[in-house]
């Protein structure tokens, strides 16, 4: 139910445009991009989620959050084309909830991409350079190649990573233009599972496998409570939908988007779960927060460290290009935060650049200035993320502004809020008692973005 056909212009930013179809992306470009958004640094992060759970409830809770973000994009691109300008999500959450909902948006979208882009920046300099944390040393790919050298620091390496490979990334105009990069992304997402289960394998056959256990062990909890951790850990893996209207933008077909929106999400489920369950197949309960840290040259596992050093490398590379299709709408949010009511940034260079320019190097100060956020962001999935992917899409349902959802259309986004609401704040309550309570093991399962 589309309101207007739009102009046929170049657009630095699609999604500020005042159409929604005019770049001739096609399906395979929009399933690339959109998995590239979904499959970022959450992925560490479902290893530790199924050592808290166990692997059935593990799997359970993958596909139902699934399900639960193809109807809550489902509920956003409904009321797309209602919306009384060019389509964002903060533009549809404006129409619903007026300028408080949308700026209430476009600052959740801020503070999790944000965070999420300096985690980045941390996993790839732990990767490349060592991470120290916790009593433990994690020594870096550069570090155990060519020892201490300044060039192998974490400062000149993240920066050097700024300055060559992401910064002509974002400066790209079209999402729909890093279509390419994206594809590799999911490549090397595919070869870090593969790499893991093929590590997997060589531990059975070998017979130093760690049997993954079924269902949860809550003699390893401190409350049952704490199972509630893993959910919002999952509901940050999947919250891509700040990226859902940029990359519709670009379609040949605007209703292509659904399709493609589904067939991202069944294809990132499998690579979670296969990453998951090979991952804790490989380290059992001693699965850290972030697997990329088990892969180092003290892991134990018994295989070449250059097979272990290429399973880093490979999600390192991934991350590398993940970061553009975040940064796009982290830039989008920020300026509709600082810069209300001027003109699009699609047709102010200057401002484009400056504020490209002044974001990275924001960015890159947070990531050399915090060694680790983990402890930051065990609380992301339980308050930003829930709310974005979630909340506020039920939310609109529910005001249904313009009068178009059914009864069961309600019903379904009233579940969705209160599940929602429900599991964080319990997941919070968890976490607070067990940091309080000096318990760190249960708590950092939720360490991870």
């Amino acid at each position: 139910m589309e309101k207007r056909a739009g102009a046929a212009e170049p657009l630095l930013l699609p999604e500020l445009s005042g159409g929604h179809s005019r770049g001739g992306a096609s399906v395979s470009s929009a399933v690339f991009n959109l998995s590239t958004s979904i499959i970022g640094a959450g992925i560490m992060s479902i290893p530790a989620a199924m050592r808290v759970l166990g692997v059935v409830p593990a799997l359970v809770l993958i596909a139902a959050i699934a399900l639960l973000s193809d109807v809550s994009v489902e509920f956003m691109l409904r009321y797309t084309g209602w919306a009384s300008a060019p389509p964002s999500y903060a533009v549809v959450m404006g129409d619903a909830f007026g300028r408080a909902g949308a700026a209430t948006l476009n600052v959740f979208v801020a503070f999790t991409t944000a965070g999420t882009l300096v985690v980045y920046l941390i996993i790839i300099g732990d990767v490349m350079s060592g991470s120290a944390g916790a009593g433990e040393e994690h020594a870096g790919v550069l570090g155990e190649l060519f020892g201490s050298r300044w060039w192998t620091g974490r400062e000149f390496v993240i920066l050097v990573t700024v300055v060559v490979v992401l910064l002509p990334l974002v400066l790209l105009r079209r999402v729909d233009s890093l279509r390419f990069t994206s594809a590799v992304s999911i490549l090397l997402a595919a070869v870090f599972m593969l790499i893991t289960m093929g590590i997997a394998v060589y531990t059975i056959l070998s017979g130093t496998a760690k049997m993954p256990r079924m269902l949860p062990d809550f003699s390893r909890l401190s409350s049952p409570f704490e199972l509630f951790t893993a959910v919002p850990v999952v509901v940050l893996a999947f919250t891509f939908h700040f990226n859902v209207h940029p990359i519709r933008a670009e379609l040949s077909k605007a209703s292509d988007m659904k399709s493609a929106v589904r067939i991202s999400l069944v294809l990132c489920s499998v690579i979670y779960a296969a990453v998951g369950l090979f991952g804790f197949l490989l380290f059992g309960d001693d699965t850290m927060p972030d697997l990329l840290a088990n892969f180092d040259s003290s892991s134990g596992s018994g295989v070449p460290q250059a097979l272990n050093d290429a399973a880093r490398l490979s999600y390192a590379l991934h991350l590398m290009l993940v970061f553009p299709l975040l940064y796009y709408s982290l830039r989008v949010n920020v300026d509709e935060l600082l810069f209300p009511g001027r003109r699009p940034l699609a047709t102010d260079t200057r401002r484009f650049v400056a504020l490209t320019a002044a974001l990275m190097a924001a960015i890159y100060v947070l990531a050399i200035a915090i060694p680790s956020i983990w402890t930051l962001f065990q609380y992301t999935g339980s308050t930003f993320a829930v709310c974005i992917s979630l909340i506020f899409p039920g939310a609109m349902v529910l005001r249904d502004v313009h009068g178009i959802a059914k009864m069961k259309d309600k019903g379904m986004a009233a579940t969705m809020i209160i599940l929602a609401v429900i599991t964080s704040s319990i997941a919070i309550a968890s976490n607070i008692m067990s940091s309080i309570g000096g318990d760190a093991e249960g708590v950092r399962a939720v360490a991870c973005c």
